[in-house]
């Protein structure tokens, strides 16, 4: 039966080093959510928090009803996936699964039945002989899910299982990763880097940056409405464009910037006023290069100077065509005139909608933010 965990103030220092500020999260029960951030952020002390491997120095971690903060991990009921598998290799996938099991001197029949179920669900049946120098890293990693699962675990715990795979076997393994924890009902706290893996597959997530969670919502929400500069330059790319509020009127806000008044229909941060100096984000595929009509807000003449073909989408820098502001990346989809030759005229536009205001400042007109 799926439950939630609450994490509570978690504080967490090595050598001196602060690496959790008071981390607090209510994850729901059979929700599968998301630790991402950069390297050195804290997920991964977060993760082995919750896990046992780290004792926290102040804060508490319930799973359920049960607090488990200074519990040893095999106390805690919780299943690990580890980055590196973590496999026998003298064991058969059957045995290899079947560890967990034999520790808690379960029947042998029992065992049985639930090795069976586990690799059914993993669908690794077919190789329960094999040993783990005979099978794929996605198949290794199937078997590694299959030994958490087994012993039925109240949540499951994922450190960046998927980051020793090759790129099309991870997208492969992103979709049967939530599959197989739906099926198992399980909640889930999963940990990575890799930013389209969170936004593929959580229900939610958690983006932390200096041992803090900075936001905390759906990847629809934490992508669409980045709460500053950080997320909204973390997770995909983004041009980052300063401007000042000229005026605010009928739930849209005109900001002058290099680029000429550009309109925003997203909500401002709080306590913003006329005068104001705001950082625009303005994802790249909101960006459409032949704007419908003149009298459009955010209609703009400019100059394409660089293209990339990648096949499904084109990637272009593109300047205004007066030469006074920055230059913005956009991205087209399905491109069916790609313009190789720098000095392509456009009349680029985008949606007051998709213009996101932030607090953050820059020195600078406008940069492109793609951190991984």
């Amino acid at each position: 039966m799926a439950v939630p965990i609450r994490i509570r103030g978690l504080v967490k220092s090595f050598g001196g080093m602060r690496v959790l500020e008071g981390v607090s999260l209510e994850i729901a029960a059979g929700e599968l959510f998301f630790l991402l951030g950069p390297s050195g952020c804290g997920k991964t002390t977060l993760l082995r928090c919750v896990a046992g491997f780290c004792t926290p120095d102040a804060g508490e971690i319930f799973i359920g009803e049960t607090e488990i903060t200074h519990l040893p991990p095999h106390r805690r009921d919780t299943g690990m996936v580890f980055q590196s598998y973590a496999l026998w290799p003298h064991l058969t996938v059957r045995e290899n699964v079947a560890f967990g099991l034999e520790q808690r001197r379960r029947p042998r029949a029992e065992i049985v039945a639930r090795v069976d179920a586990a690799l059914d669900m993993v669908r690794m049946r077919d190789r329960a002989n094999a040993r783990p120098n005979q099978l794929s890293g996605g198949q290794q990693q199937r078997v590694a899910l299959a030994r958490a699962l087994v012993v039925e675990p109240r949540c499951l715990l994922l450190d960046e299982p998927l980051s020793n795979l090759d790129a099309k076997l991870r997208l492969e393994m992103r979709g049967e990763i939530r599959r197989i924890c739906k099926t198992a009902g399980l909640t889930t706290l999963y940990v990575t880097h890799d930013q389209k893996e969170a936004l593929s597959i959580a229900d939610r997530l958690a983006i932390l940056d200096a041992g803090r969670v900075v936001q905390c919502g759906t990847p629809v929400e934490v992508y669409r409405r980045p709460v500053n500069r950080f997320v909204a330059g973390f997770i995909g790319e983004t041009n980052f464009v300063e401007g000042v509020i000229e005026n605010i009127a009928n739930g849209h806000i005109r900001l002058r910037t290099a680029w000429g008044t550009i309109v925003s229909a997203a909500p401002p941060p709080g306590g913003v006023a006329p005068g104001a100096r705001l950082t625009i984000s303005l994802r790249p595929e909101a960006i459409r290069l032949d704007a419908p009509a003149a009298d459009m807000p955010n209609v703009f003449d400019a100059v394409v100077r660089e293209s990339v073909y990648l096949g499904e989408i084109a990637q272009y820098h593109i300047e205004p065509r007066s030469g006074a502001g920055p230059a913005l990346k956009a991205f087209e989809l399905h491109p069916s005139h790609l313009a190789a030759e720098g000095g392509r005229s456009v009349r680029l536009w985008f949606d007051p909608a998709d213009v996101v205001l932030l607090e953050e400042e820059s020195n600078t007109g406008a940069e492109i933010s793609d951190r991984r």
